[in-house]
């Protein structure tokens, strides 16, 4: 297990303050320092309100004297360990062939960087957030799920503890909790139960989804703007690929499903296809655009099939295994070859300007990630910053997280505050007036800037190198320049 999670590491890389998981840090760093982000910390403090991970994450290093970039990398490291010994114990509750648990784990592996049809998921980020908690427990949950049906009532409260120490983010540990529970209705000794329940829990699904949706509060108009920001919402909008990737996974758990006379294989694969479809009957009822409010697509049902995804691997892996890899080594290698190096290429390609580990305590390779560096050392805490509202999607930034990395407090971004905007009603104002305030930051000229940023605060600018401006900027790099507003 610890080989196979070091090859994954190898294939996934590293960036701790790319993407959510800038959100993460930039919460966490608060935590340890109250006086970071002390202008405008409502987009820093937002995704604290409802998970335990970030202050947990800050006592952990407070309290064991650890810096938080070795913690992290600690933290990460374990998350695939976990995550592969979950499935392990997953697929070994369905198979008692070695070749297919190797097959399962090692497809795993492989494969942990897949994403999750239009979902703008993958099965594991390539840094920490709730969801690298949530998602190993989510596997143990169902392995102890399993364990319970077979009679043990310890196996029943280990599963009770696993999704309750998911809720670190609770909402994939409430489709953990849906994936047990058709788990348990589908393995029922009673004809009745397995028959019936699965369809009646789905119609209780769209009965309290519906419910929800009715009652949902009337949504500003800054508000909806955020949200039709969020396309992968809406299954409607998606590209013919990213539905394939919802068709695709049921269809082969149909087949797979099939592939062994072991009850325990199919159930699994039955629970998973439940799930599917029934997320998938959500989500075109009620993540659509055109209603009038966005509750239901705000929590986003068809995250479920992030479970989905791990059931298919570990059952297609098994399958393999068995069949063709056996316990050939030029066929593993093989195998682990083609399949991890594609999905090393396609984290290269994602991170193209950054190192694919990001080391702590190594100097960056991306140069916006240096010049982020240069204010923090150079930059009163108390300053707050405008940079291009889609400075996150430019060329080279690869996503890297200003707040996370600089420390300063800046005007919300189109990508991630939009992001924490969409699920988060109360920022829309404020979301709002940060796009019309960084509009066309880089081509505009210096009067103009200053007429849009020193009414709200803003003393410093983070431009492109080739943008033109007379104010004083005293860091340069080969892509950006920081700037203080005269």
């Amino acid at each position: 297990m610890s080989l196979l999670s070091l090859f994954a590491l190898g294939v996934q890389g590293f960036h701790p303050y790319a993407e959510d998981g800038g959100l993460y840090v930039a919460g966490i760093k608060r935590m340890l320092d109250p006086s970071l982000y002390c202008v405008r910390p409502k987009f820093v403090l937002a995704p604290l309100r409802f998970s335990p991970f970030a202050p947990a994450v800050a006592g952990i290093s407070r309290i064991a004297h650890l810096p938080l970039a070795w913690l992290l990398l600690a933290i990460y490291t374990g998350s695939i360990w976990a995550t592969l010994l979950g499935g392990w114990m997953v697929i070994s509750r369905c198979t008692a062939s070695l070749s297919a648990r190797c097959g399962a784990v090692g497809l795993l592996a492989c494969w942990l960087g897949i994403p999750i049809a239009g979902t703008s998921l993958m099965l594991m980020d390539p840094y920490v957030t709730a969801r690298s908690i949530s998602t190993p427990l989510a596997l143990f949950a169902i392995e102890w799920a399993l364990d319970f049906l077979a009679g043990s009532l310890r196996a029943g409260m280990l599963c009770a503890v696993a999704l309750t120490l998911a809720l670190v983010h609770p909402l994939m540990a409430t489709y953990a909790l849906a994936a047990v529970i058709l788990l348990l209705v589908l393995g029922s000794q009673r004809e009745n139960v397995r028959r019936w329940y699965p369809v009646l829990l789905g119609a209780v699904a769209i009965g309290i989804a519906a419910t929800l949706q009715g009652l949902a509060p009337h949504e500003s108009p800054q508000y909806v703007l955020a949200a039709m920001t969020r396309s992968y919402w809406f299954p409607l909008q998606w590209q013919w690929y990213e539905i394939f990737g919802l068709v695709a996974p049921v269809a082969l758990l149909v087949s797979l499903g099939r592939a062994s006379d072991v009850e325990r294989w199919r159930l699994v694969s039955k629970a998973a296809i439940a799930l599917g479809i029934l997320a998938l009957v959500v989500a075109l009822l009620f993540s659509r655009a055109r209603l009038s409010t966005h509750l239901i697509a705000r929590l986003q049902p068809l995250r479920c099939f992030q479970i989905v995804y791990e059931v298919m691997i570990l059952l297609l892996g098994a399958w393999v295994g068995d069949r063709w890899l056996k316990l050939s080594v030029w066929r593993w290698g093989l195998m682990m070859t083609i399949l991890g190096g594609v999905m090393f290429v396609a984290q290269r390609n994602t991170y193209p300007a950054s190192a694919h580990f990001e080391w702590p305590g190594v100097s960056p390779q991306n140069q916006w990630s240096q010049a982020f560096l240069w204010i923090r050392a150079n930059t009163p805490k108390d300053a707050l910053f405008a940079i291009d509202a889609h400075y996150i999607t430019r060329e080279g930034e690869d996503a890297q997280s200003f707040r996370a990395i600089a420390e300063r407090s800046v005007l919300p971004d189109y990508s991630k505050d939009g992001g924490e905007t969409s699920i988060t009603p109360d920022l829309a104002d404020a979301w709002v007036e940060g796009q019309t305030a960084q509009a066309d930051l880089d081509g505009e000229a210096d009067a103009l800037r200053r007429q849009k940023l020193k009414p709200i605060g803003v003393t410093w600018v983070v431009l492109p190198n080739t943008s033109a401006t007379a104010w004083v900027c005293p860091y340069k790099n080969t892509t950006s320049k920081v700037c203080q507003l005269p």
